[in-house]
């Protein structure tokens, strides 16, 4: 598959420049902010290659340099290798997808704790992590009370087993929200003080 312009638009090419189709998130599954910057590029690489002038400066190699960049995201996306024609100096470059392994890893992530969000939504991190925060604070000063009664009043061993028994109880509804919308923040916010609070449990049982 080649990258190349035409007409001031980016499209794909097969083998040997046939059958160019423009780039087209809808067709393609590309995304719409990389099949605008693309897009983009290519309006400005068309503007560059046919001002002689400037042909082989600074511009040029910026160009080409942004070329090489989006040609490897679009590679990634696609999870094929994109042949990239410089539209400046004529140069093919051959741009190989990440390896598997990172893929594999991404596709766990994604398991695990779900999609970001609707497509074209930005994850609002800020907001995010601070329900997160402030749900683990109040998870770890609950269970550490809980173990630290436990233990002054009976017995070590009693506090694990109130720390088992709630974490066996909160468990499963964060298991289950952790993909919902708003409230998968609670969710990471739940196991993380969940993980931390079952350091303090072991130091007040043992």
């Amino acid at each position: 598959m080649e990258l190349r312009i035409r007409d001031e638009r980016a499209v794909l090419a097969g083998p040997g420049g046939e059958h160019a189709r423009e780039v087209d998130p809808h067709k393609l599954a590309i995304g719409a902010e990389l099949a605008q910057a693309l897009h983009e590029w290519a309006r400005v690489a068309s503007a560059v290659s046919t001002d002689s002038a400037d042909s082989g400066g600074e511009a040029a190699a910026v160009v080409s340099q942004r070329g090489r960049q989006l040609a490897g995201r679009l590679a990634a996306v696609m999870g094929t290798a994109v042949r990239f024609v410089d539209p400046v100096t004529g140069a093919d470059t051959v741009v190989e997808p990440p390896p598997l392994e990172a893929k594999a890893a991404h596709r766990f992530v994604r398991t695990v704790l779900g999609p970001p969000g609707p497509p074209g939504e930005p994850t609002p991190w800020l907001t995010g992590l601070t329900v997160s925060a402030f749900i683990a604070a109040v998870v770890v000063v609950a269970m550490l009370a809980l173990a630290t009664a436990l233990a002054r009043e009976t017995a070590g061993w009693l506090a694990l087993v109130g720390a088992v028994i709630v974490t066996a109880g909160i468990g499963p509804s964060l298991w289950l929200i952790r993909r919902t919308p708003i409230l998968r923040w609670v969710a990471y916010g739940g196991v993380a003080g969940v993980a931390i609070a079952w350091i303090g449990v072991l130091v007040i049982a043992f």
